[in-house]
């Protein structure tokens, strides 16, 4: 077994390989660019060298930089997680020339598999089963339209060199094919560098099920049961089972076996995923192969009992596999949820910054979470969003989904942006309780999984109104003021009459002004002609209300002047106006530029570049919370131009405006 080993990756994947070699006694090298100095990660590891500025294409997929990190740690295996240089045959024969051991296949078993056209034809020898298609050498525009013609529409264009669903196309009739392959042709090269396509002809409503094999330098070769991936969004997966359901245990052995033939076809080493697409009449049809460690590969962990990391570290050091075929056990099901920081209101468009507020659901033998952050990591834009992988398993499918439900609904982020709420409307879906599952799932319920829940106002506002007056008490019990004296009251104390407190409250895309009555042993909240009784208080970060009479228990997030209340049927944020005001104002103030008020959305330029403007000139439009807000020019000046676009996604503070206060009107 090795001594030492480097990890030439990062996030959740990297701190998921240092627990099991830390579990073995292997000691571990962290890799790390500029924006991961402080990257749990880093903290994690035995030992960590600095490779590189923040962009990938500097640091993490630099192979000189991350060869002479291996040499000079004196490691003696680099393992390469998944993305980056996993899956670069050049990466694995440039380890193996230097002496180190690439814990992955050889760089010939990642080329036979890195060119979609060439695995087909290994896969087709190997006798594992095809889409009806075309992957052959001649590339002209009219031998590609001819073979579709022959197979029948609907086909699918696909980039040879292609993944993650660039340079693909649906061409329903012979009309579109035209403009389909240009435009992928066009995807294809700039993605990959290779226009090449083949051409498969697309089956309706498919499965995207995949097996886990894994293989050893002793001939041994097994399958560890099947994933079902086909809850996906633009061809990335979202949410992944163990094992598929709904499959006879002839199909499953059968597309196992299939597997297994396929990997050893290319004389196969370590963990691999060979990817097929069912039918609806259960015909399976060999799609492509992973040649390294996938993502989803915990829900196989969590059916199976078994460490696949541990499994590659063994079998990369020239171990035999730890089990046989035989010997492999399958217990209860498995579902994995993908939680990243995204705006899904916005295109799913990533989600950027500081994580200022983060609870997990407690783990244990039915619940893991992998993630590669803590609270105070920030999501920065160089890489893939992450937050984490949230695993749950039970002894049937359905237990598993309860189990989903529940440990996503206790997931708590705040700061940038997530997908918590969609993964839970599709794992609360009949249809997704019900198996019914294609890889066009997403796009069928979209109506469902992308409404929200109606909102409950006067619960929400009585919240955000307890909460800004619990902080108010706060700040006036400081140990400066006499907490005896009525005029420091934080009750708002008046003689002979009962006090009252107004807060303008922004929430549910609305403006509300909320008043809060003291009664002695109560609170009466005014809202829009209404009354309630509300009682409770915040301790730390845990709100607790009484509304006319019903209890709640929230957890309470603050960041600047922006706050948000978690509920255990979803979260909702809030701001309150007149902070907002005063710290737009100091942020122009301080800079002579305008500052961001809170994160948001940049709507709309009210101005042209150059354009003189008076004191109180609306200039910029900022959407945040479904809430326009407009910046205004603190005084006479010019605007010299915009440090943003409609469409942009801005942090709070963040510069707009590049504005000259010394010129006059």
């Amino acid at each position: 077994m090795f001594n030492r080993i480097l990890i030439a990756n990062r996030g959740e994947i990297a701190c998921r390989v240092i627990h099991t070699a830390r579990a073995l006694g292997i000691r571990t090298v962290a890799v790390y660019s500029d924006a991961d100095r402080n990257a749990l990660h880093v903290q994690l590891a035995d030992q960590a060298v600095h490779i590189g500025e923040s962009a990938a294409t500097l640091s993490y997929l630099n192979q000189e930089r991350i060869l002479t990190a291996a040499k000079e740690t004196s490691s003696e295996a680099i393992h390469p997680g998944y993305g980056f240089l996993s899956e670069n045959a050049d990466f694995a024969r440039a380890c193996e020339t230097a002496g180190i051991v690439f814990i992955g296949p050889s760089a010939a078993a990642i080329e036979s598999m890195g060119s979609k056209s060439r695995a087909k034809t290994i896969m087709a020898e190997a006798g594992v089963p095809l889409i009806p298609g075309y992957h052959g050498d001649d590339q002209r525009d009219d031998v590609l339209r001819h073979q579709a013609d022959a197979m029948g529409y609907p086909v699918l264009l696909k980039a040879t060199a292609g993944g993650g669903g660039k340079g693909m196309r649906a061409v329903n009739e012979a009309s579109e094919f035209a403009e389909a392959l240009a435009a992928a042709r066009r995807e294809s090269a700039a993605s990959f560098g290779d226009d090449r396509m083949l051409i498969e002809k697309l089956i309706q409503r498919p499965r995207h099920v995949e097996v886990q094999v894994f293989c050893d330098g002793h001939g041994n070769g097994v399958y560890l049961a099947e994933r079902d991936c086909s809850i996906q969004r633009r061809h990335q997966k979202v949410i992944e089972e163990a094992p598929a359901p709904g499959l006879s245990d002839e199909l499953r052995q059968a597309m196992g076996e299939a597997a297994v033939e396929a990997a050893r076809a290319i004389d196969y080493l370590g963990a691999g995923t060979v990817e097929f697409l069912l039918d609806a009449s259960h015909k399976f049809f060999f799609m492509e192969m992973n040649t390294r460690l996938q993502v989803e590969h915990p829900v196989t962990e969590m059916i199976t009992g078994q460490d696949l990391v541990e499994w590659q570290l063994r079998v990369a050091s020239g171990e035999p596999l730890p089990l046989s075929q035989t010997e492999i056990r399958i217990d209860g099901h498995a579902m994995e949820a993908r939680i990243y920081a995204e705006d899904t209101e916005q295109g799913f468009l990533p989600s950027t910054g500081v994580i200022s507020y983060l609870r997990l659901p407690p783990e244990g033998p039915s619940l893991r979470i992998d993630t590669g952050v803590i609270e105070g990591s920030e999501i920065s834009p160089y890489y893939d969003p992450m937050i984490a992988k949230l695993v749950v398993h039970g002894d049937t499918r359905e237990e598993a989904r309860r189990r989903l439900t529940s440990a996503l609904s206790a997931f708590r982020v705040a700061g940038p942006a997530s997908n918590i709420a969609f993964l839970y409307n599709i794992a609360s879906l009949p249809a997704f309780a019900h198996c019914d599952l294609d890889t066009h799932f997403i796009e069928r319920h979209s109506e469902d999984l992308f409404r929200a829940p109606p909102a409950q106002k006067n619960r929400d506002l009585a919240a955000a109104a307890l909460a800004l007056l619990s902080l108010r008490r706060r700040a006036n019990q400081s140990p400066g003021n006499d907490r005896f004296s009525p005029w420091a009251d934080s009750r708002g104390w008046r003689m002979n009459t009962p006090h009252r407190q107004r807060f303008d409250v922004l929430c549910h895309g609305d403006e509300y002004l909320v008043e809060l009555v003291d009664r002695g042993d109560y609170l009466e909240l005014l809202l829009d002609d209404e009354t309630a009784t509300i009682r409770g208080d915040l301790k730390d970060d845990v709100l607790m209300l009484e509304l006319d009479g019903h209890r709640y228990r929230g957890s309470f997030a603050r960041e600047d002047n922006e706050f948000t209340v978690f509920w255990d049927d979803g979260a909702f944020r809030f701001a309150e106006k007149q902070l907002l005001v005063a710290d737009t104002s100091a942020a122009v103030a301080g800079d002579s530029e305008f500052g961001a008020p809170m994160h948001g959305t940049v709507v709309a330029h009210l101005v042209e570049p150059g354009t003189t403007v008076a004191a109180g000139d609306a200039v910029v439009v900022i959407e945040a919370m479904k809430m326009e807000q407009t910046l205004r020019a603190p005084s006479a000046g010019r605007v010299n131009g915009f440090r943003c676009k409609p469409g942009d996604l801005v942090d709070r503070g963040a510069s707009l405006v590049d504005f000259d206060p010394e010129v006059s009107e």
